[in-house]
C-alpha cells in the first residue's frame, strides 16, 4: 500500500526542469532509496514530499491525502507527519543535545516533554550527552541526535538526505543497521537519498533511480547484481 504518491510532478526552477513529469509510488513500511548522481533532482523530490518546495505541476498525496497540487501547498509541512534528516543535520549549535530534541515537542506543546526526550536519548544510547553541544560530540553521535529529534515527534515518514556522507566506513555500516532497525521499531516509512550504489542496495526494500529528473525502479536484487558486474 502506498504511503506517498507523486503524480506527473514537474518542478521548474530558474527556467530549468529539475523534475519532469515524475510519477512515483512509495510503499508503507519500506525503505525506499532514491539513487543517482548529484544534481539530478533527488533532494528536490524529498523537499517536494516534505512541502518545503511546491511542484510546478502535478499532485502529491501522503496517506491518500492531497498535500500539494500545481504550485499550491494544500497541507503545510507541519501537518504532514514527516521527519527530515538533512545532509548537514541542521542541529542548532547554540542548543544542547537535550534542547535540540525537545525543540519540536515544545513547538507542538506536547505533554511529558522531559520523559519523551529522556526515553529517546536512552533508546539511542546517548543519554550521557544530553547536556553537551553538537560541537562537543562525534559525527556518529550527531547523526543519532538528528534522527532522535525527528523520531521523538513520531512521524509516519522519515526523509533522509545523504545522512551518512561524512562518516567513516565503520560508522556507515553501523548506522545502516540502525536505520533498518528504526523502520521496524518506530513503524516509519523511510525515503533515503544517496549517490552510493552499494549503500542503496544494502539498505533498501526498493531502489529508485533518479536520472535527469525522471525515475526508474530497480529491484534490490538486480541492483546488487549490476554492482557486482
Amino acid at each position: 500500500m502506498s504511503i506517498i504518491s507523486l503524480k506527473n510532478i514537474t518542478k521548474i526552477f530558474n527556467n530549468k526542469n529539475i523534475i519532469e513529469n515524475l510519477s512515483l509510488e512509495i510503499n508503507h513500511g519500506e525503505i525506499t532509496c532514491l539513487l543517482g548522481n548529484s544534481g539530478l533532482g533527488k533532494t528536490t523530490v524529498l523537499r517536494l514530499i516534505a512541502g518545503l518546495e511546491k511542484p510546478t505541476d502535478g499532485e502529491i498525496y501522503i496517506s491518500n491525502r492531497l498535500v500539494s497540487k500545481d504550485g499550491k501547498i494544500i497541507i503545510p509541512p507541519a501537518q504532514r507527519e514527516i521527519g527530515f534528516i538533512f545532509q548537514d543535520l541542521a542541529l542548532w549549535s547554540h542548543m544542547s543535545v537535550y534542547e535540540n530534541i525537545a525543540f519540536g515537542l515544545k513547538l507542538k506543546k506536547s505533554q511529558n516533554i522531559e520523559q519523551k526526550v529522556i526515553e529517546i536519548l536512552e533508546f539511542f544510547g546517548i543519554g550521557q550527552y544530553k547536556e553537551s553541544y553538537p560541537n562537543q560530540i562525534s559525527g556518529g553521535q550527531q547523526q543519532l541526535v538528528a534522527i532522535a529529534r525527528s523520531l521523538v515527534l513520531k512521524p509516519k515518514i522519515l526523509l533522509m538526505d545523504e545522512p551518512l556522507t561524512n562518516l567513516d566506513i565503520y560508522l556507515k555500516e553501523k548506522m545502516r543497521k540502525q536505520i533498518k532497525e528504526l523502520r521496524d521499531v518506530f513503524d516509519v516509512s523511510i525515503v533515503y537519498v544517496t549517490h552510493d550504489y552499494e549503500e542503496a542496495y544494502a539498505l533498501a526494500d526498493e531502489v529508485v533511480m533518479i536520472e535527469n529528473g525522471k525515475s526508474r525502479k530497480v529491484s534490490v536484487k538486480s541492483a546488487s547484481i549490476s554492482k557486482k558486474e
